[in-house]
């Protein structure tokens, strides 16, 4: 099981010296991959709970693939509707490229209608337009003339270069909870990307659905990549009301050990404590990825030297 960190790239305290140090944590401390998140217009519904600064997620990646050099680098998540998929196709085989094939494109269709208004994007439409969008980047990333026809999404005969350097494409994951999300990740995704989940929830109805699902469509079962965010608690948390990642050293060890069990590939560890007001300060988020790598993870700072 391989773990990430998802890097705040918004906010009060956020600015390029601060995406440098975590990117640079990451890798010296032995963390798989640095993923980042995605919004495009910093409309009131995005700026209640992800406020601006807010970093491009593509450029900061491209960067950021130039000042390390182990580090998975992704996406938690871009939202497909906001760009067009010759774009985000182009776009993630140039970094990874770049980063000599350590892209991971984690995906999700948004939530926030003010943003999707300012875009001119219809958001009742946005499962659809994601669905064109992921079949889209898969034949442009497969392909050196690729074309594509769809309700929302057409072009032909598209020359492709530069391909990605990882083959047959990076990993897509698609993010989401629901049962909707599921199915676009059976069809479409190398991995799901669940967030924000409660361990029974998980195993006793979330794996057996994806497990149904993939049978039904006849496709393998795509990899369980969740991201969890962890807060460390100086007393235990009672588990009917504490969601993975939530509690003490050792129930946070506890937790990842069960992902472990059920199967995960990735884990994504997030830091933000939903403040949208507070300062970031990205020296406690490395103190405390920092202790659970030493007292959970075994991840020393000489793995990667």
């Amino acid at each position: 099981m391989k773990f990430g960190i998802n890097v705040l790239n918004f906010g009060a305290g956020t600015d390029p010296a601060a995406l440098r140090a975590c990117a640079e944590f990451a890798e010296s401390t032995g963390y798989h991959a640095v993923l980042i998140s995605d919004h495009v217009a910093v409309t009131p519904d995005i700026a209640a709970k992800y406020p601006a600064p807010f970093y491009d997620p593509f450029t900061v990646l491209a960067w950021m693939a130039g000042i390390t050099k182990r580090v998975e680098l992704g996406t938690t998540v871009i939202i497909l509707p906001y760009r067009h998929p010759l774009q985000v196709a182009r776009v993630g085989a140039v970094i990874d490229q770049l980063s000599h094939g350590r892209f991971i494109l984690g995906t999700g269709i948004g939530w926030a209608k003010q943003e999707f208004q300012a875009l001119g994007i219809p958001f009742q439409r946005r499962a659809r337009i994601a669905d064109e969008s992921l079949a889209a980047i898969q034949a442009l990333w497969t392909n050196d003339v690729a074309s594509y026809h769809g309700e929302f999404v057409s072009f032909e005969n598209v020359h492709t270069a530069p391909r990605p350097a990882r083959l047959p494409h990076p990993p897509i994951w698609v993010g989401g909870n629901s049962d909707a999300a599921m199915r676009r990740a059976v069809r479409f995704g190398n991995g799901w990307h669940p967030i924000n989940i409660r361990a029974g929830w998980l195993k006793n109805l979330a794996l057996p659905r994806l497990r149904e699902i993939a049978e039904q469509q006849g496709r393998p079962i795509p990899a369980l990549c969740p991201r969890i965010n962890v807060r460390i608690a100086d007393h235990p948390i009672e588990d009917e009301q504490r969601l993975v990642g939530h509690g003490t050293i050792d129930q946070i060890h506890a937790d990842l050990q069960e992902l472990e069990n059920l199967g995960a590939d990735y884990v994504t560890l997030d830091t933000y404590a939903g403040d949208p007001n507070a300062i970031r300060d990205c020296q406690a988020e490395m103190k405390m990825l920092g202790t659970i790598a030493e007292r959970i993870l075994d991840l020393p700072h000489e793995r990667l030297r």
